[in-house]
């Protein structure tokens, strides 16, 4: 009979040695092997006899029967609901309030069926504190809270309860007692992992696990963790602000990198429905420097404020600053700027941010950022209830983006009137005056009632 043996694995990266090394020699880390005892594999292999593999024609269609979470904006991100049998993962860094909404979530679902909390950090009576104030007592009645940290406690109170919705929170500090490393190495994520996905297959019970973020912003543990999930959802969010930000990187039943916003508030997350409202801060009182632009997560269009500072320098080389954009972006427009409009610019420090801080990365943000830029430099306004949507070409030229209509309807429905858009897009929509342009100078005449035609 085959002995069971030693292996060394790196924590970091998964690499596996036959002895102890005080450097792993796949990813450089030091001190970062684990001990674990790895079990032979089975000598004889049963072989079928049968053919298994079937004709895609004869493979029988599924219709997922998805269970809503109660919040629109989960929902969306999951691709229209829970699917019985899934694995999510939720990962983000500590504090965002992940914990914070998969409690309100099963909260939700409790209503109507019975779910389970698995709490492997915190002590019951913590999570007790937090419902009371996220939730009310009504929904306590099907919610039932496990916390315990051995793999073996939790697989059989899912087998004995079998609950359609169960959260992990976190799967870093869950432990199987077959292993001798310590919770959070690779060993250990990839066995509990791989045991809780059987499980959810097996009793279709749906299990949302909570994933910690290392300092590099990647998800802690081995990379076939995200594998082995069916859905891979990032929490997100601004320390100084209150809105978060929930995406989906990896969704099997549904579409990846949709959107979903939520606030945080004393009584918990609140569901953001008008998105767009979060990020434009001065319609009301208009000043220079400041344009709207209308971006697209996923298939969700956002309206978002660029501002602009223009400055001039203090300094032998002039700063460039972006808060929100892209830095490389922001200097090729800039570069672009002065070449096509003689904006002296290499003088001049340029500050750009857009609104709250989103993240805007598309080229379609290109029209407004210089907007922004040009009107700061000539202190004026941009005309009022104007969005600007277009890719700033090397050459000067306003190159059109996709999802046109989406944006315009987007702009319309939160009051605005006219659109400054790529000469190749012209389908007119009512409520809003479309004005095609083909280079920059025209879009600068356009947006700007003060601007005047550069000498030259």
């Amino acid at each position: 009979m085959a002995k069971s043996r030693t292996r060394y694995v790196c924590r970091e990266c998964g690499a596996e040695s036959a002895q102890y090394f005080g450097q792993c020699r796949q990813c450089g880390a030091w001190n970062s092997l684990d001990e674990v005892v790895v079990s032979p594999p089975p000598r004889h292999l049963t072989v079928a006899a049968a053919r298994q593999a079937l004709p895609l024609s004869q493979i029988s269609d599924r219709d997922w029967q998805r269970l809503s979470t109660g919040s629109a904006e989960f929902d969306r991100v999951l691709g229209g609901g829970i699917v019985p049998g899934s694995l999510v993962l939720i990962a983000g860094d500590a504090g965002i309030g992940k914990s914070t909404l998969l409690l309100q979530t099963l909260a939700r679902l409790a209503a109507t069926t019975p779910v389970l909390y698995v709490s492997a950090e915190e002590s019951g009576q913590q999570v007790k504190l937090r419902a009371k104030r996220l939730i009310t007592e009504a929904h306590w009645e099907n919610l039932y809270l496990l916390a315990e940290t051995h793999l073996e406690t939790i697989l059989a109170e899912l087998d004995a309860m079998r609950p359609q919705v169960a959260v992990i929170d976190s799967i870093q500090a869950l432990m199987y007692g077959a292993l001798t490393s310590a919770p959070g190495s690779v060993a250990q994520v990839r066995e509990c992992t791989t045991a809780l996905m059987r499980v959810a297959k097996h009793h279709q019970t749906a299990l949302l696990l909570v994933g910690h973020i290392t300092k590099e912003g990647a998800i802690a543990g081995p990379k076939v963790l995200e594998h082995l999930v069916d859905t891979v959802l990032y929490f997100e969010g601004d320390a100084f602000a209150n809105y978060r930000l929930l995406r989906a990187g990896k969704n099997r039943f549904g579409p990846s990198y949709e959107l979903g916003i939520f606030e945080m508030t004393p009584q918990g997350l609140r569901e953001v429905s008008n998105p767009s409202v979060l990020f434009l801060t001065h319609r009301e009182s208009p000043a220079p420097g400041v344009a709207t632009i209308v971006a697209c997560e996923a298939s969700r269009p956002l309206l978002v404020e660029i501002q602009a500072l223009v400055t001039p320098t203090s300094y032998g080389t002039p700063r460039r600053v972006a808060t929100g954009i892209d830095y490389n972006r922001l200097v090729q427009i800039l570069a672009v700027l002065e070449k096509h409009l003689g904006i002296p610019l290499a003088k001049l420090d340029v500050y750009v941010a857009s609104a709250g801080g989103l993240g805007v990365a598309e080229p379609a943000a290109d029209l407004g950022i210089a907007m922004a830029v040009l009107a700061s430099f000539r202190h004026c306004l941009v005309k009022p209830h104007t969005v600007l949507i277009g890719e700033l070409g090397l050459s000067g030229q306003i190159r059109p983006v996709p999802q046109m209509e989406t944006r315009l309807k987007e702009a319309v429905k939160l009051g605005f009137q006219r659109a400054i858009v790529p000469i190749a897009y012209g389908d007119p929509l009512p409520g809003l005056e479309l004005i095609p342009v083909a280079r920059i100078l025209p879009a600068l005449l356009a947006a700007l009632p003060e601007a005047a035609a550069p000498e030259g």
